[in-house]
């Protein structure tokens, strides 16, 4: 992505997409029970503030980005913050009630590695939490012609890394890092409609910056083409967009 990308917007749509999730979850873990959580890739702080108001528990945040822990310091004030690999997590073992992480692992080169670093770093008895992890190989588009977008994203994504059909492979990642049973589940899609213009457009932003990974696979006519036909479908209210994003978690 470019550095004048607006991470922190996107990180706080995301949080969005997820809330009725974590509401669901929370409960099930414990948190407002819990003395100490964790969030690996904590981003710009979009998640550890909620986090803050959810729990009394000491909140701490680790990221790998320096720039964005600029942010999250300012967005997340009472949160202690960490600039550190997911792969090797800085923290003695058993030092947390809950380790949890949002849309990071299919960023990471080894899921299970940073998986089972989260649960060396999470006290017996306490939870692993992977909060949302999407599978674009499972992309809903429609109108139809729009699933073109759903297949530059993919490409994108592969040519910065990140594995896009991660998704559908949590509960193996988690098995693999030693839990059993897991505990795995797919977000739910609900909608109003028309939703507001603010949601696609920031959604647009995102492709526009994924697109410059893959400068041979489309044409500046094609792509505006396509904006405009999703502009239309969604002021005719017929136009569907759904990605497959699990959750998974476990007991350390």
């Amino acid at each position: 992505m470019p550095a004048a990308f607006d991470w922190h917007t996107r990180f706080q749509q995301q949080v969005l997409w997820t809330k009725e999730l974590r509401n669901f979850l929370y409960p099930l873990i414990h948190l407002r029970n819990s003395r100490r959580v964790l969030e690996v890739g904590c981003g710009t702080g979009a998640l550890l503030s909620e986090l803050s108001g959810s729990t009394r528990a000491t909140i701490h945040g680790l990221d790998l980005n320096r720039g964005h822990l600029f942010q999250a310091r300012e967005h997340a004030p009472h949160s202690r913050l960490v600039q550190g690999d997911a792969l090797r997590l800085p923290y003695p073992d058993g030092a947390f009630d809950i380790s949890l992480c949002h849309f990071l692992l299919l960023w990471v080169k080894d899921p299970a590695q940073a998986v089972r670093e989260m649960k060396r770093v999470t006290r017996p008895g306490g939870y692993v939490l992977a909060l949302a992890e999407p599978d674009y190989g499972g992309r809903m588009d429609y109108p139809l012609e729009l699933g073109q977008l759903g297949q530059w994203q993919r490409d994108s994504l592969a040519r910065q890394g990140a594995d896009p059909g991660l998704g559908r492979r949590l509960a193996e990642i988690f098995h693999q890092a030693g839990f059993s049973p897991v505990h795995l589940g797919l977000l739910g899609g609900q909608w109003t409609l028309p939703q507001p213009p603010g949601s696609w457009q920031s959604e647009w932003a995102t492709l526009e910056a994924d697109l410059q990974f893959i400068p041979e696979l489309w044409k500046p006519e094609q792509l505006e083409h396509l904006k405009q036909l999703e502009i239309d479908s969604r002021q005719r209210g017929e136009r569907l967009l759904y990605v497959p994003t699990f959750y998974a978690y476990g007991i350390a």
